[in-house]
């Protein structure tokens, strides 16, 4: 199937509250995913490889950091333009949005967030081009949905921080020439550390043999008695707040990208299912299909409206944690069932390389997990409207 007959769905005429501006950055997002993306990352995902061009070329769309001022290299973009961006490169692949987002909100968000001028002007003009790339180090081995019990740690050597510990499912940790690191001082508060490649006792060894995210660098952090200098501590924030707004920003874009999935599913599902005929005509014409394809319609028109709605909120400086992480939470969740139903739609068609769906299914079983597990965005919304914790 021609990826120029690709129809993205917008049954409640969404794209009359985006402005000329944002459809301009959309489609040429989407032409360039057309072009350099969809023709090679199915071969890519069967070989376990990223295909590690593509980063320099995400740089020239303007991919990373779209939001960071323009001063530093990003494009000073608003909130909804960089979910657009990730709507259309996560149509892509996963992967592609996984880069893309890393390297925007955890990475380039807390540099210029929390990070001096000098730390400023250092990495961000070479993260927004992709001549740098960044990676994020929250997640431990022993510890994932419970950052706060981080072990990785770095005392005060006068001249120099040590660093020693483990952060782990990072991705692009094997390439990444910066990576923003969470870890607890002296007196056990959190905090961020720049740590660069090649710093004597930093390895970074790359995780294999996924069935998800194929297409994906993943790998860890290890940091033995590592020397990093003092310059390079973000001095703006303390606690678990630094690391957890970098994820908001990131889930953000998660909630924008898996619609991208999701759409290139049902599309794919749609077309075939009008061509595809058994019993004598085509089975979009049977009652148990058309039920399928309303109802992920009905789905990603609901997930289109909860990120539009967000990123206003965002472009307002209002949007809560919780508001986001319902949107991450939702949206991940019906772009799964969509790849779900949608490759039953192609029977046996939907597991082979030929058609995008259960790469989309497969990766999207990735991304309901990171950045927040599905069922702690639920606990995140159920403290929010009950004021009652239960992560503790």
């Amino acid at each position: 199937m021609s990826t120029i007959r690709y129809q993205s769905p917008d049954y409640y005429w969404v794209d009359e509250l985006l402005t000329d501006e944002h459809k301009l950055i959309r489609g040429s997002v989407r032409d360039w995913v057309n072009r350099a993306v969809i023709p090679i990352i199915d071969e890519a995902n069967q070989k376990h490889e990223f295909p590690r061009h593509l980063t320099k070329e995400l740089g020239e769309i303007g991919a990373f950091g779209p939001y960071i001022p323009v001063e530093y290299g990003g494009a000073g973009l608003d909130q909804i333009a960089y979910g657009l961006i990730m709507q259309e490169l996560e149509r892509g692949d996963s992967s592609i949005r996984s880069a893309a987002s890393v390297q925007s909100s955890l990475v380039m968000y807390p540099i210029y967030k929390y990070g001096t001028e000098e730390q400023k002007r250092k990495f961000l003009p070479k993260l927004a081009t992709g001549d740098l790339i960044g990676a994020f180090g929250l997640t431990e081995p022993n510890h994932g949905s419970d950052p706060g019990s981080m072990l990785t740690h770095f005392t005060d050597e006068g001249d120099h921080y040590l660093l020693n510990g483990s952060k782990m499912w990072i991705t692009n940790s094997p390439i990444a020439d910066v990576s923003v690191v969470w870890a607890k001082d002296g007196e056990g508060k959190i905090r961020g550390l720049l740590v660069e490649k090649g710093m004597e006792g930093f390895t970074a060894p790359e995780t294999l043999r996924k069935w998800s995210l194929r297409s994906s660098l993943t790998g860890e952090l290890v940091f033995d008695n590592v020397k990093v200098p003092k310059e390079n501590l973000l001095p703006c924030i303390h606690g678990l707040k630094g690391p957890l707004s970098c994820l908001s920003s990131a889930r953000y874009g998660i909630a924008w990208g898996v619609i991208g999935a999701a759409m290139d599913c049902y599309d794919t599902a749609l077309q075939y299912s009008k061509e595809r005929k058994q019993f004598g005509k085509p089975i979009a014409a049977f009652q148990l299909t058309q039920k399928k394809l309303a109802e992920m319609l009905t789905e990603i028109t609901k997930a289109q409206l909860l990120a539009w709605r967000v990123g206003v909120l965002r472009n307002e400086d209002r949007a809560t944690p919780a508001q986001i992480s319902m949107a991450k939470r939702n949206n991940v969740k019906m772009a799964l069932d969509v790849a779900r139903e949608s490759r039953q739609i192609l029977g046996a068609m939907g597991i082979t390389g030929d058609f995008p769906i259960m790469r989309h299914m497969m990766n999207l079983e990735s991304v309901i997990t990171y950045e927040g597990t599905h069922d702690i965005h639920l606990l995140i919304t159920g403290n929010d409207i009950t004021g009652e914790s239960a992560f503790s």
